[in-house]
């Protein structure tokens, strides 16, 4: 089974790249969503244990959460310490269903896959990116979302640029969801001919 690892910068369009893997058949571990059932369960506890007043009837509220941990270098990676074991091991039975099922390719989402060494869990790596004003445009009309704020996940990200020097397949999504779905068709086509192992070369 091949694994590709899906990455892109915050705005990028992921989850829609994500979603037509899916509707390709392709099994697809959401770390995200992994992270949002955490925060309902076995991780709740632990958080409210690191950062008291994070939780409210056994539920992580995130912005209060964020509004601690985001400029705290220290709390960030107090969180992270916490939160990617956990992921981890919901992953990994992701994978062990997906081998088990006989699919000959998985995508493991992972929007900081660069960031926590995410690239040695996969064969390849896609990323989706989008240019810097799509990006931002579409960023600043989420709910809440704020200049600094933008600025400030941006920050703690790998650039778009190094993430597609580094990676093996690129998705463009600022030229509509048809081009998009296109190139992940594409994709699907050449990892049918790859072995598992890193590719060598970029695409």
């Amino acid at each position: 089974m091949v694994i590709l690892g899906l990455t892109g910068s915050i705005g990028m369009g992921k989850s829609a790249t994500a979603e037509m893997f899916r509707d390709f058949g392709v099994p697809v571990h959401d770390s995200d969503a992994s992270v949002h059932q955490l925060y309902r369960g076995a991780a709740a506890p632990l958080v409210e244990a690191a950062f008291p007043g994070t939780v409210s009837e056994g539920v992580v509220d995130r912005p209060k959460l964020s509004a601690v941990v985001l400029k705290d270098p220290a709390a960030m990676k107090q969180l992270e310490a916490i939160i990617h074991p956990l992921v981890g091991a919901d992953r990994d039975a992701f994978l062990a269903r997906a081998r088990a099922s006989g699919a000959p390719v998985a995508v493991l989402d992972i929007p900081l896959l660069f960031e926590i060494n995410g690239d040695t869990l996969v064969d390849a790596i896609v990323v989706v990116t989008a240019s810097e004003e799509v990006q931002k445009s579409r960023v600043l009309a989420r709910p809440g979302m704020t200049e600094e704020r933008f600025q400030a996940i941006l920050g703690k990200q790998v650039p778009d640029a190094e993430k597609r020097r580094r990676a093996h397949f690129i998705i463009e999504t600022d030229h509509g969801f048809d081009h998009a779905r296109r190139q992940v068709a594409a994709i699907l086509k050449a990892v049918a001919s790859m072995q598992a192992g890193r590719p060598k070369s970029n695409a």
